[in-house]
């Protein structure tokens, strides 16, 4: 896996930026992470295909790695972005083990007593149980849960829109950050967007890294 920052600006962003549906948006915003969902699904034009991955490695990688550099949506898979890793998490995506080894040992480590394994699960036994939780088909799957059972960095959908779970508040997804909060209402049952293994993992004591904005209200970058 060949892992890059993009060599330079466009004057059209590609459509590359994920949010926590796992949709694929074009906007000029800049995020905190990168990734790939397993190879190429964008054509030689810088097009999407009807695809939307090229297999269930999905993964969350760090922008900068031993100085690599790499025309995005070149010719190899089809690069990525994320606002930050609670986005990356809500969309499917876990953390590299090659760029970020450390953070993907964390959260394999989190996954092994979440699930009461005795050894720390491969990458190939993740993504087999990611890929039934994150789709429908084609489309985001959902799940129920109460919201007072969430750990921070887990993504519910509210009316349209995407929240992340932050201590007791929920903080609203846009693609250059955190733009406004809510109290965490209670005794509800939400719609999660995050899947429930991450979910587990989370409530696991897996720390996720979040965008400045999530901190410092009404700042975005």
């Amino acid at each position: 896996m060949n892992l890059a920052k993009p060599l330079q600006q466009r004057s059209m962003p590609l459509q590359n930026r994920v949010n926590p549906f796992g949709e694929l948006l074009a906007t000029p915003a800049r995020g905190l992470f990168f990734g790939n969902r397993g190879g190429r699904f964008h054509t030689d034009t810088k097009m999407l295909t009807a695809r939307r991955w090229a297999s269930r490695q999905w993964i969350c990688c760090v922008l900068d790695f031993k100085n690599r550099h790499r025309d995005v949506w070149g010719r190899y898979y089809t690069e990525l972005f994320f606002l930050d890793e609670p986005t990356a998490l809500a969309a499917g995506h876990r953390p590299c083990f090659e760029c970020r080894r450390q953070d993907a040992e964390a959260f394999a480590e989190a996954w092994r007593k979440a699930k009461r394994l005795r050894a720390r699960p491969y990458a190939d036994e993740m993504d087999c149980v990611l890929h039934e939780e994150r789709l429908n088909g084609r489309a985001k799957r959902l799940h129920r849960s109460n919201i007072e059972a969430l750990p921070d960095g887990t993504f519910i959908a509210l009316d349209g829109d995407a929240f992340a779970v932050h201590d007791a508040e929920m903080l609203h997804w846009a693609p250059t950050g955190y733009d406004w909060r809510r109290s965490r209402p209670q005794g509800t049952t939400v719609d999660v967007l995050t899947p429930p293994a991450i979910v587990a993992v989370l409530s696991a004591g897996y720390k996720p890294r979040w965008h400045p904005s999530a901190d410092d209200w009404g700042q975005n970058s």
